[in-house]
């Protein structure tokens, strides 16, 4: 998978996770688990590459989790005017995706992670999101 790709499957356990309790996470993961398909027997190369694609999604989520507490607190003083309550689920998962790259994630530049968010608003989201999360981004430059 790409890293946008990966991004998109993380974005949807952080949104699905939106609506469960934390202790739910392990199970909203596995919702989002590549499966191999018998049909179409993969090599070795391409298990390996899946797994690592799994791995990799599962450890970003749960870490995103993990510091949701913080994430949410600098989100709230970031997006002035507007409680976590009055921000849509889809705008919060993509803002808590990104909010934990930029501060948490070294290996992802700052304006990709603003731009890969405001992708995933034009996609998930009506069209003012990605105005509103390029807004509230922008505040952690």
């Amino acid at each position: 998978m790409t890293r946008t790709e990966l991004r998109e499957n993380i974005f949807k356990i952080i949104f699905r996770a939106a609506f469960h309790d934390k202790d739910d996470m392990p199970e909203q993961q596995k919702e989002y688990d590549i499966e191999f398909s018998n049909d179409n027997p993969l090599t070795e190369e391409e298990e390996d590459r899946i797994l690592k694609d799994e791995t990799y999604i599962r450890d970003k989520a749960k870490a995103i989790t993990e510091k949701l507490d913080e994430i949410d607190k600098m989100l709230s003083e970031a997006a002035e005017g507007w409680s976590l309550k009055r921000i849509g689920k889809a705008e919060l998962a993509i803002l808590r995706v990104a909010i934990y790259e930029i501060k948490f994630d070294d290996d992802i530049p700052f304006k990709v992670a603003v731009n890969e968010a405001v992708e995933l608003a034009k996609k998930y989201c009506e069209p003012e999101a990605a105005s509103f999360i390029n807004g509230v981004l922008a505040k952690f430059a």
